[in-house]
């Protein structure tokens, strides 16, 4: 399948020439659309949907970063091809895939596309495999907790308790294990609520099989890895009938 492509550039020379080029020395590449200014590009990159973008930065309406701040959710690769050289810091803060200086070599403009295609290519082989991830936890009891190093496949019965911390969440697992994930305790408290899990206070869900004891004297509890948990107030009867119907 080849690489679906998009030319911004207000100058006709300059897109004609990235056009011949592409044609002569990346026959992996396919020139979908052009378009001469910001405006008549967000419409051409919303409508046409390119794998990658080569974007000019000074036009006549308007900048490439103005382009790519009104299109906040643009999942194509940029390379920026320009007479400038003083924006490359601020492209490659945009997570430009490159920065290409006008007259473009032919070898940068397939570098670039050399990056930008593995970029692509590692983009969707983590797709494929989230995809097979959920598919392999759908109706089963199991999760899978995603670090910036490894995706775990955990059994439910494992996790004694989760904590949240900000936009984190801290799992704590039966043997001294602990993974933490970049996702909020909200998002997982649904995935759990129907394991016997139970949310005590806004930062603490709990594996009510590994609850080991209920203090009503103070309203907290002790939890088999030995964690003392404080109970909001508004949860204690919750959690006294959680605790009957087990």
């Amino acid at each position: 399948m080849k690489t679906r492509t998009v030319i911004i550039d207000d100058e006709a020379g300059a897109r004609d020439t990235l056009s011949r080029m592409v044609g002569r020395f990346l026959p992996s590449v396919d020139i979908v659309a052009e378009a001469s200014d910001v405006r008549s590009g967000i419409h051409v990159l919303t409508e046409t949907r390119p794998d990658v973008v080569l974007l000019d930065i000074k036009m006549a309406d308007g900048t490439g970063f103005d382009l790519l701040q009104q299109l906040p959710n643009l999942r194509c690769k940029v390379i920026f091809v320009t007479a400038y050289s003083q924006y490359a810091v601020q492209a490659f803060k945009c997570s430009a895939v490159d920065y290409l200086l006008k007259p473009v070599d032919p070898d940068d403009l397939i570098a670039a596309f050399s990056k930008a295609e593995e970029a692509l290519a590692q983009e969707n082989l983590r797709t494929k495999i989230d995809v097979l991830l959920h598919n392999m936890t759908q109706g089963s009891r199991r999760i899978v907790l995603t670090t910036a190093e490894s995706m775990h496949v955990v059994n439910v019965e494992e996790v004694i308790r989760c904590e949240a911390s900000d936009n984190y969440t801290l799992f704590f697992l039966t043997g001294n294990r602990k993974i933490l994930v970049s996702k909020t305790l909200k998002e997982y408290e649904s995935l759990l609520l129907p394991h016997n899990f139970f949310r005590l206070h806004h930062s603490h869900l709990i594996n009510l099989h590994h609850l080991e004891r209920y203090d009503k004297r103070d309203g907290g509890i002790v939890m088999r890895d030995g964690s003392i948990l404080p109970v909001s107030s508004r949860k204690k009867d919750q959690l006294m009938q959680a605790l009957k119907t087990m």
